[in-house]
């Protein structure tokens, strides 16, 4: 998901919306997106990065913020 389309579901939700959802709520949410990051995988909308990347371009980026 785009930083913008979830920018713009964040701002359609009703304050009453914002409560944190139950353990069980959270859960399903998880196992929800966990299954649609695979099947972006899996259909090639996705690519896999390997953690090691991901992490120096954290650093890198958490350097260059100082």
């Amino acid at each position: 998901m785009n930083p913008e389309k979830l920018e713009a579901d964040i701002m359609k939700l009703s304050p009453s919306k914002l409560d944190a959802p139950s353990e069980e709520e959270n859960l399903q949410l998880w196992v929800q997106e966990a299954q649609r990051r695979l099947n972006d995988l899996r259909e090639g909308k996705a690519k896999a990065v390997p953690a090691e990347d991901v992490f120096q371009r954290a650093r890198t980026a958490i350097l260059c913020a100082k």
